[in-house]
């Protein structure tokens, strides 16, 4: 029988991991849909940036209650993951508790597991009161209608059940100890420490066969769910718990402000100053019939920076708690833009495995998502930017969209176009002549 097991989690285990590596790399192909972009500068800034941002959570400690109860969270999924390693080890060749010769070290960390465990259970009620009890705007904003709202919650209901698992398979198996059952039961005394579990024992049977039940069952809903956690990550905003750390590596570095030089627009007034150049090359050389285009209209025009940043939006609403735009009424919501770019590019996904790894185009884009109304609500300001604690740039897409509507659709608002014209007329956004413009000193 025990060998029948160690085949079956072999399998799942397989299972599993495989079917994770399977989205990873769809994951990975989605975010290379965007054009190649450079973000190999100032590699140490990018390091500490990282090291600060994600393994440190910095940005998050600006609002310090929730902070603390999401480095909960955090540190106890991370570490009690050390505890994973020996689950996995005992599933393959049927041992039990594998990591006890450690002694006092491993009580240690069994105890620092219960800890944390307790800790995150506490956290994920907290945080499932703050959405669905006390309801926080930024959790009831119109994007988090449906499944948002539904995937924040169903996140906090595996983390439950997955600490919860924990500790009374601990409890199960400090009982036969107790009781000195069969395998559970070692003459150098109580393996591991249980200082939350141990509260649990009263509670549970007598019966060593029911108790070895319980402890069985509670190992395979751990293990089995963290495997299907670790899969249903492709389709949650939860997503960020692995993405956080090559997004804040590859963030934009300060100065924040500074836009970038659109290539295309660059590579245009290179061509008007070169008499020689063949205006039909591209950048590479290579002949080519369709001139590049300016901004985005699609997922394929953004940087595949800013894919990573939709694929990495943890939706905690940060950005659009800040936004001034969003704060005085307008339909301009930062967090939307983001999970507006990954349905776009999740759809352009499913396209691509349908018709057999390449893209057939459905007459869609961008715009069928984000509105112009949204796009040019946005004050530029960086609020948005500065705020989000995995450093997504959220304004980087709104400019490219507004480059597009303004340079190849010429669908900016009235004002500005009346402002395009002063500038090229009077070379000043005001409408009247350069001769005029120091009248005003006369007075």
């Amino acid at each position: 029988m025990q060998y029948w097991d160690n085949l079956i989690f072999i399998a799942v285990l397989a299972a599993g991991a495989g079917y994770f590596v399977y989205h990873l790399k769809k994951t990975v192909r989605n975010i290379k849909l965007g054009k190649p972009y450079d973000r190999s500068d100032r590699p140490r800034e990018r390091w500490r940036n990282m090291l600060l941002k994600a393994f440190g959570q910095k940005k998050m400690f600006k609002r310090p209650v929730p902070a603390l109860l999401h480095l909960a969270v955090y540190s106890g999924f991370i570490i009690i993951n050390i505890e994973v390693i020996e689950i996995i080890i005992d599933g393959i060749f049927g041992t039990h508790r594998v990591l006890k010769f450690l002694g006092g070290f491993y009580k240690f960390l069994i105890a620092s597991f219960e800890i944390l465990a307790l800790l995150v259970i506490i956290a994920v009620t907290v945080f499932w009161i703050r959405r669905n009890v006390i309801k926080l705007w930024r959790f009831q904003m119109p994007e988090m209608e449906g499944w948002p709202k539904r995937d924040a919650n169903m996140i906090l209901y595996f983390e439950f059940i997955l600490m919860t698992a924990f500790l009374t398979m601990n409890a199960a198996d400090y009982k036969l100890q107790l009781l000195k059952y069969g395998h559970y039961f070692s003459p150098e005394g109580i393996t591991g420490s249980f200082p939350v579990s141990r509260f649990l024992v009263d509670v549970l049977p007598q019966d060593p066969s029911s108790l070895v039940w319980i402890e069985r069952s509670m190992w395979w809903l751990h293990i089995v769910g963290i495997l299907v956690f670790l899969n249903y990550l492709y389709i949650s905003k939860h997503y960020h718990i692995l993405l956080a750390f090559p997004n804040t590596y590859y963030a934009k570095l300060p100065p924040l402000g500074k836009s970038d030089v659109l290539e295309s627009v660059k590579r245009e007034v290179e061509l008007m100053l070169d008499p020689n150049a063949d205006p039909y090359a591209s950048p590479e050389g290579e002949e080519t019939a369709e001139p590049e285009r300016f901004g985005a209209k699609d997922i394929f025009d953004l940087k595949w920076i800013n894919i990573l940043n939709a694929y990495t939006c943890t939706e905690c609403g940060r950005c659009s708690d800040v936004c001034p735009a969003n704060s005085t009424g307008k339909k301009l919501s930062p967090r939307k833009i983001m999970m507006d770019v990954r349905d776009r590019v999740e759809e352009v996904g499913r396209n691509i495995d349908i018709n057999g790894g390449v893209f057939k185009d459905d007459g869609k884009s961008l715009f069928d998502y984000i509105t112009k109304e949204e796009i040019w609500a946005c004050t530029t300001c960086n609020a948005c930017v500065e705020e989000c604690p995995v450093e997504n740039d959220p304004l980087d897409v709104i400019i490219q969209l507004r480059q597009y509507l303004v340079m190849e659709k010429s669908a900016a608002p009235a004002e500005l176009n009346m402002m395009f014209t002063n500038v090229e007329n009077n070379g000043a956004p005001w409408q009247y002549s350069q001769a005029d413009r120091l009248n005003w000193a006369n007075e």
